[in-house]
């Protein structure tokens, strides 16, 4: 029996809303993963977070929206994270106020002096923050972030639109991910 392209797609479309809604790390239907037709953005619920911010602009989904905001998950004892940064320091001074860029390091608090460290031999201008517990076991909001260094950007709503984990992006590849909600 032959299916029409257009049924074979009603029924993929079908049966990814089903995966969505049965998966629990995508939110079980509150948020939408990337790339799977058929799922409205309107949809995708607003990540929250809170983060222990290195000074004293704050690190958290409240503080981010309104903007296209630029996460790095990075560790301070790897040079792809370092690559990251520097990537990220030199996108921000290119950027200015335009977007949010917020490097997140996956220390325990006791090492806070390293990672100020860290910041300040990177010159990095944004805002710097430790991350919780649950977020260093791959709990927190964002899912898995150990394979360092992970960035994902989120929409002016502070939904999750692109993320890449365990290597360097370069800053065409972030651009082109947050070029359709920064342009507006």
């Amino acid at each position: 029996m032959k299916t029409s392209s257009s049924a074979r797609r009603a029924t993929s479309s079908a049966l990814a809303l089903l995966l969505v809604a049965a998966c629990p790390a995508c939110g079980g239907g509150k948020a939408a993963p990337l790339g799977v037709p058929g799922v409205s953005s309107a949809t995708w619920a607003p990540i929250d977070f809170a983060f222990d911010s290195l000074d004293d602009r704050p690190v958290t989904a409240e503080g981010t929206r309104g903007k296209v905001t630029v996460l790095a998950f990075v560790d301070t004892g790897s040079l792809p994270s370092q690559a990251q940064v520097d990537f990220l320091v030199a996108m921000a001074k290119n950027d200015g106020q335009k977007v949010n860029y917020v490097a997140v390091a996956l220390e325990a608090a006791e090492n806070r002096e390293l990672v100020e460290i860290y910041r300040k031999s990177l010159g990095v201008p944004f805002p710097m923050a430790l991350a919780d517990p649950s977020t260093k076991s791959g709990g927190g909001p964002f899912g898995d972030v150990t394979a360092v260094p992970v960035t994902i950007v989120l929409d002016r709503a502070g939904r999750i639109v692109w993320r890449a984990a365990g290597r360097v992006v370069k800053s065409d590849e972030i651009r082109a991910a947050m070029k359709a909600d920064w342009a507006k």
